[in-house]
């Protein structure tokens, strides 16, 4: 995989979890196992982000 899909990924998995983390503590206070479900998902999608910024500092700078 190219630095410049894993940066992609990045963005994406750190900024739609983030989105999908607050959309389900708002959903938790009228249903809160759904609540919890939506925001440990968008946690999940947080800490796959977080890896890959990881992943990305291993990787070499190839031209």
């Amino acid at each position: 995989m190219s630095a410049r899909k894993v940066e992609t990924w990045v963005w994406v998995l750190v900024y739609g979890g983030m989105t999908v983390l607050g959309i389900g503590l708002a959903v938790q206070r009228t249903d809160a196992p759904t609540g919890w479900l939506i925001a440990g998902t968008g946690g999940v999608l947080v800490g796959l982000g977080a890896l890959l910024v990881w992943v990305r500092s291993r990787m070499r700078n190839e031209p």
